[in-house]
């Protein structure tokens, strides 16, 4: 394959600008952003404003590390942190249960904007693992019991027969949570806000957790 330049390709941005020093805490900032993603998605346009990146670092066989990143959706947020759900026993969920540092990254390329946020994962009690699973639509479930996540499968029809056996096993009955099915916490120590500028010159404005609250510096593009 020969080299396909895309040094052209560029845009320029001008959406908005984000002031030195916020008012409020990091949530309320992400919060009105979200709100404007959410509001976009509603009207239309064509992006997914819960999706976010999830980058974990694993240690391989050799004793290297490899960071590995993921796409997935937020589910929900408050102070105490951002709440995805998954395969226990993925390689995000096996990743996370022996090295809960992770970076959460959202990219709203329509609105010029991305967030990056770094923190601790937990996962959340079965309480709330069940409460969600519960509202999920009934095939999203029953996925849930046939897709042994990030495991090598042999086949399409391999993976659809295991839904219809899987349909067929709760065919009379609410289908359960799978043991091996949760979800994490993310509890922020660093929330990064970016917007996109003209030349370049784009806005990034940081929250720092300390034992006082937030921090908040403005960075270099």
């Amino acid at each position: 394959m020969s080299t396909r330049d895309l040094r052209s390709r560029r845009l320029s941005y001008d959406a908005d600008t984000l002031v030195d020093n916020p008012a409020g805490e990091p949530f309320d900032l992400f919060d009105a952003w979200m709100s404007d993603a959410t509001a976009g998605q509603d009207e239309g346009r064509p992006f997914e404003a819960t999706s976010m990146t999830v980058s974990t670092v694993t240690q391989l066989a050799d004793g290297t590390w490899q960071p590995q990143a993921r796409v997935v959706l937020l589910k929900e947020y408050d102070e105490e942190g951002f709440v995805f759900y998954t395969n226990l026993e993925s390689d995000k969920g096996r990743a996370l249960a022996a090295n809960p540092r992770v970076c959460l990254s959202f990219n709203w390329s329509e609105l010029e904007r991305q967030v990056r946020i770094d923190g601790v994962a937990h996962q959340v009690d079965r309480s709330q693992v069940n409460d969600y699973f519960s509202v999920r639509p009934r095939a999203s479930q029953t996925g849930a019991w046939a897709s042994h996540q990030s495991q090598p499968i042999g086949s399409r029809e391999e993976l659809e027969q295991a839904f219809s056996d899987a349909e067929e096993r709760f065919a009379e009955q609410p289908v359960p949570v799978p043991p091996f099915w949760g979800g994490f916490r993310v509890v922020p120590q660093r929330i990064e806000f970016w917007q996109g500028r003209r030349s370049r010159l784009h806005d990034r404005i940081v929250f720092t957790r300390t034992d006082a609250g937030w921090d908040v510096t403005r960075l270099c593009p």
